[in-house]
């Protein structure tokens, strides 16, 4: 079992020590990988993800070889695996190495763990809303409550009682119990019952939780805790924060981002939400002016078309292909021209982007086989490649792209097949 340097102090981020075991890249194992006799190295586990670093090892006359840690993760027999960035000169068994931690990394980790610890505290005492499940990630942190939802009331209740505490620079100090002990001590969350003892991790008079991570020595270190948005998930209520620096960076982010926008609208930052909201009004306004006007285009169009066209064993034929309209137009067209008084058969096309067809009749307009708008727009597609179908007295189809020069051929050969 691998001695984990980083339970006695989560600051310990230089450390020596020895190679027990090696697994170079095999059929099983894509990456190669060493187990040491100790580390400082957190591998992934409790909602925490794992540090990386490097391992120096001497190379022989004087030169040393750098090995970047990539990952690290737990086995099942409880060592710390440490896999490598490959390719790699893996060390040999019982070789020395020095192992190095990623400090901002790890500082990251800490604050982001540490203040889960502190927040999940203040929801217990603000409104008795437990700590499900705790997640970390490159660039926030969650936690799920055991609640339906949370009020924006509470959320800003517990984010102002959490920076509470972390201004106050409470101690945060790490000690062992037995089981038996930890039953009686008020933990906020009891542990299954996989061991005989416990690492406790204590925030001076305010939390006392089990826990395995790395942490600060006292709550100041955290910097601050901002609380970013919530959302409903199976087991209750997410809600996603950040702490530190990672804090500061985030905010900055925020801040150039609004900044922009506020620039866009020419306005101060905080009216750019309501900028916001005018400008969705006014987009809403203008596409209902848009479709009236596309609604009353195809109308007119539809009207001209019809007049101009003369009638065919009782109904009119109307062929049209569009070049400069997308194929919703050429849908609302043949709607119009088949809605009209008189009987009609509508057989349109669009050239652009996507091209397609339309073929639609008045219902009732017409009768036989030669008036399925279904199985005439399937015939006339079928010969370029395409694909389409519909109803009786409706179809809809695409044009391959490298037959749109055949689109007018088509539809007269379409009609042609009508009038027959």
């Amino acid at each position: 079992m691998t001695k984990r340097l980083y339970y006695d102090s989560s600051e310990i981020h230089e450390f020596d020590t020895v190679v027990e075991a090696v697994a170079p890249v095999s059929p099983e194992q894509s990456r190669p990988a060493v187990i040491l006799r100790e580390t400082a190295f957190y591998p992934t586990s409790g909602g925490q993800v794992h540090d990386t670093g490097w391992l120096t090892l001497d190379g022989g006359g004087g030169a040393e070889e750098r090995l970047r840690v990539t990952e690290v993760a737990d086995a099942e027999d409880g060592r710390v695996v440490h896999y490598l960035e490959a390719p790699a000169k893996l060390p040999l068994a019982g070789a020395a190495v020095h192992g190095s931690i990623d400090l901002e990394r790890r500082r990251d980790h800490m604050q982001q763990h540490s203040g889960q610890h502190v927040l999940s505290a203040a929801f217990v005492e603000l409104y008795q809303m437990p700590t499900v499940s705790f997640h970390m990630g490159e660039d926030y942190c969650s936690i799920d409550l055991a609640t339906p939802s949370v009020s924006s009331r509470q959320i800003e209740g517990a984010e102002k009682r959490a920076n509470q505490i972390v201004f106050e620079n409470r101690p945060v100090r790490i000690r062992y119990v037995s089981r038996e002990e930890a039953e009686k001590l008020g933990l906020r969350k009891l542990p299954p019952a996989e061991r005989d003892e416990l690492r406790l991790v204590e925030v001076a008079d305010f939390d006392l939780s089990a826990c395995g991570g790395t942490h600060v020595s006292a709550s100041g270190q955290i910097g601050s805790i901002v609380l970013r948005k919530s959302e409903r998930v199976r087991q209750g209520t997410r809600v996603e924060f950040v702490c530190g620096e990672r804090a500061v960076r985030m905010a900055r982010r925020d801040y150039n981002a609004l900044s922009e926008a506020a620039a866009l609208f020419s306005a101060q930052l905080w009216d750019v939400p309501e900028q916001i909201r005018k400008s969705i009004e006014e987009s809403k306004l203008l596409r209902k002016q848009k479709d009236d006007a596309l609604d009353e285009l195809a109308e007119l169009m539809a009207l001209a078309a019809l007049h101009n066209q003369p009638e065919t064993n009782g109904r009119k034929i109307v062929v049209r292909a569009f070049s400069d309209r997308d194929i919703n137009f050429a849908k609302l067209f043949a709607q119009k021209v088949t809605r009209a008084a008189a009987p009609a058969i509508a057989l349109v096309a669009s050239t652009g982007d996507p091209p397609g067809m339309v073929f639609a009749q008045t219902p009732g307009a017409a009768t036989g086989a030669t008036a399925d708008m279904g199985a005439l727009l399937k015939q006339v597609l079928s010969s370029v490649g395409g694909r389409g179908g519909g109803s009786r007295d409706f179809a809809q189809g695409g044009v391959p792209a490298g037959s749109t020069a055949n689109v007018e051929h088509l539809l007269r050969e379409a009609a042609g097949t009508i009038r027959a």
